[in-house]
């Protein structure tokens, strides 16, 4: 009885390269199909982030402009000082 023991044991554990060859990657779970559209969705992500933030820091550029634009003649001195050349 002790050997019919011991072989059930064997048995119910796998070894460590069955267990290798079992264990399937997330490539091989997926079909080719699936990770193609995958990664067509993330490069599309990606790209519509870069557009926002070129769409963000023109108009950023955009309102500093304005602000500038609209400032009176006290603040621009106050901003720029009198550098100016006397004569």
């Amino acid at each position: 009885m002790g050997k019919k023991r011991k072989q059930g044991q064997q048995q119910a554990a796998p070894s460590k390269s069955q267990k290798n060859e079992d264990a399937l990657t997330l490539q091989d779970q997926l079909n080719g199909d699936v990770l193609a559209k995958l990664k067509a969705a993330k490069k599309s992500l990606v790209e519509e982030e870069q557009a926002k933030e070129e769409e963000r820091q023109a108009r950023l550029a955009f309102e500093r402009k304005q602000r500038e634009k609209n400032m009176s003649f006290e603040e621009l001195l106050e901003k720029f000082g009198d550098q100016g050349s006397k004569f």
